[in-house]
């Protein structure tokens, strides 16, 4: 057994309202900048739908992931370094534009220089691509809430495995949101894809990253990730996909998309892994079986054996710690409520979900009957007309029984807690017809409702003990590189086309940098203005000659 340690994700899908923050802020902080228009790193696809890329789980046609060799081996399905060498300068396994979208702006200049006339002038989009007019026809989120209409459906790749029942009771039922993000596998196709080995998967918390300097632009990542979630900049030349926001884990803080998320939905923690399983899970035969199979590769960071594995590893105590504490430990094996996206790829996915339950609550009010009771919540899991096999094409490679067992603790907790609520005696029938105790429904129940922010991630930091220098230490952005999202260089930056330009600097915040940046201690240079009486100057905004502040007594404090 080797350990390793692996940060992940859960995502509660009941509590998705689409309302794309998640998106939006993602892309403000890392592909706002030329070349990356159609890039979204985080994207929510409604379901049914054909997602983005357009129809991206067909890999039929894409050829992304794993497969099974007549000898049961591991083989990229895309083919092996002989096949890549033939296609190396024309992949023909790539999404087109058209696939994701051509993007666009609006002819703004147009409301403003068009000459007076009868009809208002209308600012019609442009191609970000060719700089020519054009009609807009698909986004990254054009099927946004249009689950089960005729122009979405035909494209589903999930909607086409299952049953003809299924398809045609589908309009009476749900739609729901699914988030996306890269999944930062345990076996990742995309880095075995790469001919210049500039995907890699960081050892120390198993997050998967692009190395700018090695990427030749080949785009082997793109058709070997079945989640097609590795972008190709067209401006520089290079693959970019998502990164775990790692500067932010790397101080403990969340990721972007899971920090502004309304719904409260994501949840961030360790995972510890046994990481020589992973190539023997990723070979089972049956693709049912996968989700058990990476189960029994995810390790119960509270057994001896896997702390010492761990320390001999080298994982630090406030690690083993973390991943004792994980919030996705709790969801993934102590509960068993969250699954893989798509485990039949093969590549051990580490951002799992909560399906959905609540259209199955709305059914049965709509019917005049007790939603909440445990009785009906059964009853209508195994004989409503929701389509578990289209759940299970998603998460369980089309095994209907997980999908059962998840949504009959999801219904317990409910029924369950609507008795404590309500000031009932619990019944402790409720949680045991599901295989936990009261103990382990209440905690479920806190965790997927009541968690605050420090329960919801627990994120241990890469420098613990250094951790409050990392600012004054650091001596360069590590985003920095030729057409990046750093701050400190020429051309485009992470909040639009100028932002990495140098910039001016106030006086005042320049004589706070110096005074920080060569200081042995960490000061605090903030200025409160709220009490300031608007005489003179605030105490502590101009630094003394001595490098003090006026509260400091030097004389930038007088008046002037």
């Amino acid at each position: 057994m080797r350990v390793m340690a692996q940060m992940g994700m859960v995502m509660n899908l009941d509590k998705c309202i689409g309302c794309h923050t998640c998106s939006v802020t993602c892309k403000q902080a890392w592909t706002n900048r030329a070349g990356m228009e159609y890039v979204w790193f985080n994207n929510v696809e409604t379901r049914p739908g054909q997602g983005y890329p357009r129809t991206y789980e067909d890999q039929d046609k894409w050829q992304g992931g794993w497969t099974l060799d007549r000898k049961g081996r591991l083989r990229l399905r895309a083919g092996g370094r002989i096949k890549k060498l033939v296609n190396i300068f024309s992949n023909p396994k790539l999404p087109s534009i058209q696939d994701y979208y051509e993007p666009w702006t609006y002819d703004y200049e147009n409301l403003t220089t068009a000459p007076a006339g009868e009809h208002i002038p209308v600012a019609a989009p442009r191609s970000l691509l060719t700089g020519e007019p054009m009609k807009v026809t698909w986004s990254s989120n054009w099927d946004d809430d249009l689950g089960g209409s005729p122009e979405i459906v035909p494209g589903d790749p999930i909607l086409s495995q299952v049953g003809e029942e299924v398809k045609l009771q589908l309009e009476q039922t749900f739609m729901f949101y699914l988030p996306r993000i890269c999944e930062h596998c345990l076996n990742p196709s995309c880095a075995a894809s790469c001919p210049s080995g500039a995907i890699y998967k960081r050892s120390e918390d198993g997050i998967v990253l692009v190395d700018q300097d090695k990427c030749r632009g080949w785009r082997m990542c793109v058709s070997g990730c079945p989640y097609k979630k590795v972008y190709f900049n067209h401006r520089t030349g290079k693959a970019e996909k998502c990164t775990f926001c790692y500067p932010r884990v790397e101080v403990g803080l969340p990721t972007v998309c899971a920090e502004t998320c309304v719904g409260r939905l994501r949840y961030i923690g360790l995972m510890l892994y046994d990481a020589d399983a992973v190539l023997e899970a990723a070979s089972t035969e049956d693709p049912q079986d996968l989700y058990e199979s990476q189960m029994r590769v995810l390790l119960d960071p509270n057994d001896p054996e896997v702390i010492a594995g761990a320390r001999e590893a080298g994982i630090s105590d406030d690690w083993i710690e973390g991943a004792q504490r994980s919030p996705i430990y709790a969801l993934i094996k102590q509960y068993k409520v969250a699954l893989p996206l798509h485990p039949e790829y093969r590549t051990m996915p580490m951002v799992w979900y909560i399906p959905p339950l609540s259209p199955v609550v709305d059914a049965i009010a709509r019917d005049g009957h007790d939603a909440e009771d445990v009785g009906n919540l059964f009853g209508a899991i195994d004989a409503l007309r929701i389509p578990k096999e289209y759940l299970a094409g998603l998460f369980t490679a089309g095994d209907t029984g997980i999908i059962d067992d998840v949504l009959h603790k999801l219904a317990a907790m409910r029924s369950y807690m609507r008795d404590i609520n309500l000031g009932r005696e619990p019944q402790a029938h409720i949680p045991a017809a599901v295989g936990l105790s009261e103990e382990e429904m209440y905690e479920m129940y806190r965790l997927l409702a009541l968690a605050k922010y420090d329960e919801r991630y627990v994120i241990p930091t890469a420098y613990q003990n250094e951790g409050h220098k990392l600012e004054e230490t650091a001596t360069e952005c590590p985003l920095d590189f030729e057409g990046g999202p750093g701050m400190y260089m020429a051309g485009s930056g992470p909040f639009g086309e100028t932002s990495g330009t140098p910039a001016p600097v106030a006086v005042e915040t320049f004589n706070a940098l110096k005074q920080r940046q060569t200081s042995e201690h960490t000061a605090s240079s903030r200025v409160n203005l709220l009490n300031w009486d608007g005489l003179g100057s605030p105490p502590g905004l101009f630094p003394s000659e001595s490098g003090g502040t006026a509260e400091d007594g030097g004389a930038a404090g007088k008046d002037v």
